[in-house]
């Protein structure tokens, strides 16, 4: 049985407070708020998650799968946060994802070891394909201080 629009959002708010998680970094639920965030649809073909902007539909998954519905929520979530966090606690120099990536991996731990272990493997795969790599920070910081920006 599917769950309903109003269970999903209960559910989701609960969650959210596991990783101090605020209204503006969850989807809306039927409707969306525009500007790239996300909303949930649900119908006879399964729970949709739906990211809108300006009037344009850029993406829509499809799932019958609660978990994974849940899990395409929170990965979306857990990722603002966590390179939010990274911007208050940036270390010049140094490749952003050090301090986002772990953090994200933190954040989902709070609300499923499952999901924790298939975001690290995701994660795992991405800085596989493009390893950690200060270099580019560091050259735009020297272009910003030699500019005296």
């Amino acid at each position: 049985m599917m769950k309903k629009l109003n269970e999903i959002k209960a559910e989701v708010t609960l969650l959210a407070k596991l990783i101090g998680a605020s209204t503006n970094d969850l989807p809306t639920y039927g409707r969306t708020r525009d500007f790239g965030y996300p909303h949930i649809e649900v119908n006879e073909l399964g729970y949709h998650y739906v990211v809108v902007e300006r009037g344009q539909e850029l993406e829509r998954k499809t799932t019958n799968d609660y978990d994974e519905l849940l899990y395409w929520i929170f990965e979306d979530a857990t990722h603002n946060l966590a390179f939010a966090y990274e911007l208050k606690s940036r270390i010049e120099d140094q490749d952003c994802r050090r301090i986002a990536f772990p953090k994200q991996i933190e954040l989902m731990t709070r609300i499923s070891s499952k999901m924790a272990a298939r975001l690290r493997e995701e994660i795992a795969e991405v800085l596989r394909r493009a390893p950690y790599d200060d270099e580019p920070t560091k050259a735009v910081n020297r272009m910003r201080r030699d500019k005296g920006i």
